[in-house]
């Protein structure tokens, strides 16, 4: 069973729909208790970051999360739900995160006539993990394209990164470790390779 929170800041029905059209049965979730009955879980979320992260602490979900990943069962974070996994969020000041991953939400540079929000299809360049069987060349314009809607992204490019896209700066799409993994890009809207991934989270085993 795959449980997707609701802690009244997230594309919900879109990410749920997309599981059920591979045959997946995914849930959502308002109960902390309910959530540590799930299989696996999807942590997705749009809007600002402090509102998101005080929404899930009222709801007790940011607690339910971090139990939830410490069993080590598999965890996914979409679009907002990703920036809420690293340790801070400098979007209207500074804000903590889940501390999932390391590292700091930064605004997107743009610049060269760039337009922030970056909205639209990039390609990314990705390494084996969870999501990804990793791409068989170096050329980043040769890997799937996916769809992104954000100001506001990972810079740092290290070790958990497990995909990455070029629009103005170099950052990170995606991380994964060990039972966790995210993207800043939207899986649920991003065609036959976004739903690759959905695939390969609902069917890892670890």
């Amino acid at each position: 069973m795959i449980g997707i929170i609701d802690y009244g800041m997230g594309n919900l029905r879109s990410v749920q729909k997309a599981f059920a059209y591979l045959g997946f049965d995914a849930r959502i979730v308002q109960d902390p208790e309910k959530l540590m009955e799930m299989d696996r879980v999807v942590l997705p979320g749009v809007g600002a970051f402090r509102d998101a992260m005080l929404r899930l602490r009222e709801t007790g979900m940011d607690r339910a999360v971090l139990d939830f990943a410490a069993k080590g069962r598999p965890l996914m974070g979409i679009c907002l739900g990703m920036q809420m996994m690293f340790d801070l969020s400098t979007e209207n000041g500074s804000d903590e995160g889940l501390h999932l991953f390391h590292g700091t939400i930064e605004r997107l540079k743009g610049g060269d006539g760039l337009k922030i929000p970056h909205m639209g299809w990039n390609t990314i360049q990705t390494r084996p993990s969870i999501l990804f069987e990793g791409n068989e060349t170096e050329n980043a314009n040769e890997g799937p394209a996916v769809y992104f809607v954000h100001s506001y992204c990972a810079p740092e490019v290290n070790g958990d990164t497990a995909a990455v896209c070029t629009y103005g700066q170099t950052f990170t799409a995606a991380v994964c470790r060990d039972n966790i993994c995210a993207t800043q890009f939207h899986p649920e809207k991003s065609g036959e390779a976004g739903l690759k991934m959905l695939r390969r989270f609902a069917t890892w085993e670890g």
